[in-house]
């Protein structure tokens, strides 16, 4: 990186899902999820219609869910405590800011495109929270944020990180934090390692999704990394909805396998970097009820890396790694991280 680079502005914007703030905010979260054309693959209006159904038929169990985690979403604060964070860990960089756009709630691309607008940037790079690309996620984000910066009057160089699914720092945190649960989990028997991700229907994966296999390079990296001899370990899904098929195996059917086999289980979320109901409510009561009622003998959730030292390390190598390269799209090693077989994959796909 030239030393011209390192005295400019930059604004780095995190790209997360979002989540309900408030009681009020779900059914209308809901609906943003279910209008979204990457998620609901039907043409409109039946996609407004089926969104409005569905968020609506889903408020009231989604409501009880957040009553739980305190009356809304712990997501947005979660993202603001790692974007300070990258903050700090790019400070060397000159002036630096680092924004969040929510993909389904506030703040959004459209109301983060203007503050942005108003920084001034030189150069922006965008850095999602998923750390495996998917046309559901990231792509979906890449699209509104196009959108909403053209609306904005924004137009710097910028730059996309589209995935990092085995970066040394998002693996080092999640060993760390693995490693801990083991420790506790061993004391039990010899534990069963889940690695849970947020489903997909099978479909879309196989329409050229890469998803699924970069889910599948993380889990192999941190298999890697703890180097237990004989490591009993599965990659899972969850958060199956609507009836079609899904990837898997299911979270919730490893979970009674493992309660029929007896064994100590240990889930680890290794495609959310930051707590929100799937890993707090999901994985952490209903899972660890459905353990229990299966005669699992122990059951540990593992944190989500959030602001972890070394997670934030690594975020702050891709941002500067990526200043380091023309504007455009690139994987965690500055070129195309998906075989061939994966049609999805944005680099050389999405100008």
């Amino acid at each position: 990186m030239t030393n011209a680079s390192t005295t400019r502005k930059t604004a780095v914007v995190l790209f997360n899902l979002g989540g309900p703030d408030n009681q009020d905010a779900v059914r209308p979260f809901l609906f943003n999820l279910f209008y979204d054309p990457s998620i609901m693959r039907v043409p409109n209006p039946l996609r407004f219609l089926l969104a409005t159904l569905i968020s609506r038929r889903r408020t009231h169990e989604a409501s009880e869910i957040y009553a739980q985690l305190g009356g809304g979403s712990p997501l947005l604060p979660n993202t603001e405590a790692q974007a300070r964070a990258l903050e700090a860990e790019l400070s060397d960089l000159g002036e630096t800011r680092v924004f969040i756009a929510m993909r389904y709630w506030h703040p959004m691309s459209d109301e983060t495109a203007y503050q942005v607008k108003d920084f001034d940037p030189d150069q922006v790079v965008l850095l999602p929270l998923y750390p495996q690309f998917s046309t559901t996620t990231t792509a979906s984000s890449l699209r509104v944020w196009r959108q909403a910066a053209k609306a904005a009057g924004l137009d710097k160089p910028t730059r996309l990180v589209c995935c990092y699914p085995d970066e040394p720092g998002l693996i080092d945190a999640n060993v760390r934090l693995i490693e801990a649960a083991w420790r506790e989990a061993s004391a039990f028997g010899r534990p069963r390692l889940l690695f849970s991700s947020h489903g997909l229907p099978e479909k879309i994966v196989k329409d050229g999704d890469p998803y699924q296999w970069q889910c599948e390079r993380t889990a192999a990296a941190i298999v890697e990394r703890l180097g237990i001899p004989d490591l009993d370990w599965v990659t899972c899904y969850q958060s199956r909805v609507g009836p079609l098929k899904w990837i898997g195996p299911s979270t919730e059917d490893e979970v009674i396998r493992a309660g029929a086999d007896r064994v100590p289980l240990i889930v680890a979320p290794i495609a959310f970097v930051s707590e929100h109901s799937e890993t707090l409510y999901e994985i952490g009561m209903q899972y660890r009820d459905l353990a229990r009622e299966k005669g699992v003998p122990f059951f540990a959730r593992v944190p989500a890396v959030g602001d972890d030292a070394a997670f934030i390390r690594g975020l702050g190598r891709l941002v500067r790694e990526s200043l380091g390269r023309p504007p455009a799209i690139c994987s965690e090693n500055g070129s195309r991280l998906c075989p061939d077989c994966w049609s999805g994959c944005p680099v050389g796909n999405i100008s």
